[in-house]
């Protein structure tokens, strides 16, 4: 059974309806209804064990089979989470007051963010190195931004909405919700008193980016619409200015098209195509992943989501994947090579899903393993491999965890 049917068994079990359980994870009725048909995936482990628990299981294996086992009973966190969140509730006034050491300059400290996010988007080993130095780079980020003025304020300055950005996304994926959107509000507050539209875009785009994942998507779409309103480039708008009003528009697609407006997503991913022609290259400014590359992966995002998953190979096979270690983030790819596997297992392809699980282990041998998807696909196929399958398949069935 594949995880939407088992949803459905679950839920039917429990005598609940497709409305009711939707709106106890902040969900449309729409959106469950997809997920149980297999038209929608759900690559969320946040998402899942929010259903298992309203669906009363005791175990998120129960939806996704034995290769994940983790009980509903409690609520484990990340390690570095306790200090992250002592380190966000303590006023900003405070944080930072007898630092040892010397004084970062603005410059320094931007060296410092920068690093942190080349933890992040690059290494496969990296939420224990980027979550022990979240709180201490916070501290020495207000201290710094307390010392400075004019230019350097401004730089300093754009290095905590930076900070604040690695945060968010940080908490979102190890399933800190309230803390990531703690930290996405406080990054967007200091964007908006600096004036500067680039850096309005970006933190706009990084609120969207918590609102959708948490199924407040009509919200985000909202936020994400009035932001490009209020931030359109001029002629003369700089590289960084059109990057991230341009991935504005991609968070307002994903956000369209998970609230049922697929005509809207579709619109919005035209003009988002319009701006990358414009800007001409793929770039990562404010870590935004915005260029020709994920305008093209998004609209295979956006085909697959309808459940057009012949289109939305079609789309693919004109995506160039970048090499790791380019512009895009390791964890965007893996993501896209993710759905195009998915897509390629509903088109009851079996050697394509095969292909593209040994580009998923090739270009992330870690994250392979956190993405219920394709645990999923590994457990369908080993239920009928075909000829020549059996010991490649095995060796990542073995990697993920499914045989062990």
């Amino acid at each position: 059974m594949t995880t939407g049917e088992r949803i459905k068994f679950y839920r039917t079990r429990a005598g609940k309806t497709q409305a009711a359980v939707a709106g106890l994870v902040a969900r449309s009725e729409d959106w469950l209804s997809k997920v149980e048909r297999n038209v929608h995936s759900i690559d969320s482990l946040s998402m899942l064990i929010a259903i298992g628990r309203e669906l009363g299981l005791d175990n998120v294996a129960d939806l996704v089979g034995p290769a994940i086992d983790l009980s509903l009973a409690g609520s484990a966190e990340h390690p570095s989470v306790p200090m992250i969140r002592r380190t966000l509730n303590t006023p900003p006034s405070l944080l930072g007051i007898g630092l040892p050491g010397e004084d970062l300059t603005a410059a320094q400290l931007a060296e410092r963010v920068v690093e942190a996010w080349g933890i992040y988007e690059k290494e496969t080993e990296r939420y224990g190195p980027v979550g022990a130095m979240l709180p201490g780079l916070l501290a020495e980020t207000y201290a710094t931004l307390r010392r400075t003025t004019g230019e350097d304020e401004l730089e300093a300055t754009r290095a905590l909405v930076s900070l604040l950005h690695l945060h968010q996304v940080f908490l979102r994926r190890v399933g800190e919700r309230k803390l990531s959107l703690r930290a996405a509000d406080r990054a967007m507050q200091i964007a908006d008193e600096t004036g500067d539209p680039a850096l309005i875009a970006a933190a706009a785009w990084n609120v969207c980016g918590i609102l959708t994942s948490s199924g407040e998507v009509g919200d985000s779409l909202d936020l994400a619409r009035s932001t490009i309103a209020h931030c359109r480039p001029g002629e003369d708008a700089t590289p960084e200015h059109l990057s991230a009003y341009g991935a504005l528009h991609l968070a307002a697609v994903i956000a369209a098209v998970r609230d049922s407006k697929a005509p809207t997503a579709w619109d919005l991913l035209r003009e988002a195509d319009t701006v990358a022609g414009r800007l001409g290259s793929d770039r990562n400014d404010f870590h935004t992943s915005f260029g020709p590359t994920n305008v093209s992966m998004h609209g295979v995002h956006l085909a697959a989501e309808e459940g057009d998953v012949v289109e939305a190979l079609r789309l693919a096979d004109d995506v160039t994947v970048p090499d790791p270690g380019g512009v895009l983030p390791l964890e965007r790819t893996t993501r896209y090579l993710v759905e195009v596997m998915h897509a390629n297992r509903v088109n009851g392809d079996q050697y394509a899903t095969l292909h593209m699980l040994r580009q998923i282990m090739e270009a992330s041998p870690e994250e392979i393993k956190y993405f219920p998807l394709v645990r999923e696909a590994v457990q369908s196929l080993l239920k009928r491999p075909r000829p020549h399958m059996h010991k490649e398949l095995h060796e990542i069935a073995e990697h993920v965890g499914v045989l062990a």
